[in-house]
């Protein structure tokens, strides 16, 4: 369905934003499209001695106020329409935390469940040699995302300095602290969502402390949001967790350090001691305070919007709610934390990973967690204040901060 195209769901909250900014006609259509797009035919020998070819892609979206930045996903369902759109994403992700960078996104269509180590470290050098021309601390630089992790970017990282015959530390965020990473980027995604929260549930008068919540998707961020929601909220009440092969509740609550786990060592969360089973469908519309949707894209559609019973939502993941849910939700009463503000944790410490790398000098935990605080705190009350003086729903108020600031810089360039 055309409705549930990423990119064009994409286009469609830009052209919100456009058309209550009264945004002019040049700039709206700049910004409607990515500036520049890559498409790679990659050949990978596997471990048979078979050689398998995979499309790979990097979309560069806008850089009036920076490199480009996003992260690069492997996924057998990766589309470039996938791609262009978080790389919008991203550009709205990081004007909206005010980081001076633009938006970017790479994937690689291929299932790395099927792939051994060294397959992966293949596909992760013949992707930078496709792409490194393109790529530097002041042109585009990637991090992980979607089955990706600091093993693959160091290897990536490792590629690119071998082609370019020097140190560029910078080039790859996400690394392994040991070779340049930054302290608390593990947590970052979660982390910066969770500030979100805390500070919402301060508008909204929710008792923090004795709050419920339930996580659909127990990857890196909804696992890590499991344990923070307790320890930056000073409490709260697990109900529902779920992932890919089903889900589990217990109105007593959860242990979260427990379900995680047990999710590590059993490779799910089913089957969790003294829990009832619960589908991914069901889990959005349980009766809690807050909910995480930490999965993939469109899992809020205007057909269960209207039996969302969460007072918050904060979405981890990127595009889980379509723009005709938000609408059902806006209306409804219920107050979505939008992902380019809600999960800007992650390039926001991305950010920080790249800074550090550049002047070769780095920050403690407790420095990471004290910007990271600020920066989504402001980010918050940015988008908030804009929400209640426009009188809209979240993602058009974090839109309308966001455009502003990118159609700012493309004018201050004299590019529209």
């Amino acid at each position: 369905m055309a409705e549930l195209n990423p990119f064009k769901i994409a286009q469609q909250q830009l052209d919100e934003a456009a058309k209550y900014l009264g945004l002019d006609a040049a700039t709206h259509e700049f910004l409607r499209w990515p500036m520049r797009e890559y498409r790679f035919t990659l050949p990978v020998k596997m471990d048979n001695g078979q050689t398998k070819v995979f499309t790979a892609y990097r979309v560069q979206y806008n850089n009036a106020r920076g490199p480009t930045k996003g992260g690069l996903r492997w996924h057998p369902d990766e589309t470039v329409d996938t791609v262009r759109a978080l790389a919008a994403w991203m550009t709205w992700k990081c004007a909206v935390v005010d980081i001076p960078l633009g938006g970017g996104k790479g994937g690689v269509t291929c299932n790395p469940k099927e792939m051994t180590e060294t397959e992966k470290e293949r596909l992760a050098r013949a992707y930078i040699r496709a792409v490194n021309s393109e790529l530097g601390v002041h042109r585009d630089v990637p991090a992980p995302d979607v089955y990706t992790t600091p093993q693959i970017m160091a290897w990536m990282m490792d590629e690119f300095e071998t082609i370019r015959g020097e140190s560029h530390p910078g080039v790859i965020t996400g690394k392994p602290i040991a070779i340049g990473g930054s302290q608390g980027r593990g947590d970052a995604t979660a982390r910066g969502g969770v500030y979100c929260v805390r500070e919402a549930a301060k508008k909204l008068g929710l008792d923090a402390a004795t709050s419920s919540y339930a996580i659909q998707g127990f990857g890196n961020a909804g696992q890590f949001a499991a344990t923070l929601h307790r320890e930056i909220l000073g409490g709260g009440r697990l109900i529902a967790v779920s992932d890919s092969r089903g889900g589990v509740c217990s109105r007593d609550g959860m242990d979260p350090a427990a379900i995680v786990r047990h999710k590590l060592e059993t490779g799910s969360v089913q089957n969790f001691p003294n829990t009832q089973p619960i589908s991914n469908e069901d889990l959005l519309e349980i009766d809690v305070d807050v909910l995480y949707p930490a999965a993939l894209e469109g899992v809020i559609t205007e057909k269960n919007a209207g039996n969302i019973k969460a007072k918050l939502i904060c979405e981890l993941a990127n595009g889980p709610t379509t723009p005709a849910a938000d609408q059902i939700l806006h209306e409804n009463g219920n107050l979505v934390l939008p992902d380019f503000l809600a999960n800007a944790g992650g390039v926001t410490v991305s950010y920080f990973e790249q800074v550090q790398n550049t002047y070769n000098y780095y920050w403690s935990l407790a420095d990471v967690h004290a910007q990271l605080d600020r920066r989504m705190t402001e980010a918050f009350d940015a988008v908030y204040k804009t929400r209640e003086q426009a009188a809209v729903h979240m993602r058009l108020a974090a839109y309308l901060v966001a455009v502003t600031r990118v159609a700012e810089a493309c004018k201050l360039r004299g590019w529209v």
